[in-house]
């Protein structure tokens, strides 16, 4: 159904409105001076009002994110793919998307430590999750727009890659307004490959979610399979 597409594309659109409307307040309220330095958005996101907006995007966009987790990983699951590659997609997606609510609601300027894990989990295991899906995007049959996704895919981890590097490097020399340049371009990449899943949830029809259960052995074995369409009941006689 093609209306999924419209998940991952509202994500991005959302995000990149939510972060520069807060840039926006914050600049026309004066809680930063763009003239002394380029701000992260963190610190854009540390005072009232703007920090309460800026909490509430950070949550909104977790949710959109895990529940895009949650899809592709079913969607690659029905594609026949149940490998470690997936498991592993989708446990760090569920800890990046964990770590962008953390970052919004534990502020720099309030919790400093508890900040930075966040960061560290929303953008390092952020850029591992999109490796991963570009590994699943050559790997998961089928695959209708592998011959421009993929290039697509692999240019925006790369890009992610080297910002999240020079993100680091900067700020560990003192440059901070090239780091926080860095970190707006990456998590505008970051949007941008979130958008991206638009090209796959395109071909999304229906998926199950399926719980195999061993029923209890009275007078011989059973089993039932739970779907979230049907129940099967198939008794075995001992």
């Amino acid at each position: 159904m093609w209306l999924w597409a419209l998940l991952p594309l509202s994500l991005a659109l959302f995000g990149t409105a939510g972060i520069w409307i807060v840039y926006a307040m914050s600049v026309s309220n004066g809680t930063v001076n763009i003239t002394e330095r380029f701000p992260y958005i963190s610190e854009c996101g540390s005072y009232t009002p703007q920090s309460t907006i800026f909490s509430q995007y950070c949550n909104i966009c977790a949710f959109l994110g895990l529940w895009i987790v949650v899809i592709r990983f079913q969607q690659v699951r029905d594609y026949g793919d149940h490998g470690k590659a997936n498991i592993l997609s989708l446990v760090l997606g569920f800890v990046s998307c964990l770590g962008v609510s953390v970052l919004g609601n534990f502020q720099e300027s309030v919790q400093r430590v508890v900040h930075l894990v966040g960061a560290f989990a929303a953008f390092f295991l952020g850029v591992g999750y999109f490796w991963v899906q570009l590994f699943l995007t050559y790997r998961a049959q089928p695959s209708h727009d592998r011959h421009w996704v993929g290039p697509s895919r692999a240019l925006g981890c790369c890009l992610c890659t080297a910002l999240v590097i020079a993100m680091v490097v900067l700020a560990n020399t003192g440059h901070r307004s090239a780091a926080a340049m860095c970190e707006w371009a990456l998590v505008m990449a970051f949007f941008c490959l979130f958008g991206l899943f638009a090209a796959e949830f395109r071909h999304v029809d229906q998926h199950y979610l399926t719980v195999q259960r061993q029923a209890l052995k009275l007078h011989g074995n059973s089993s039932s399979v739970v779907t979230n369409r049907h129940l099967t009941l198939t008794e075995i006689s001992a």
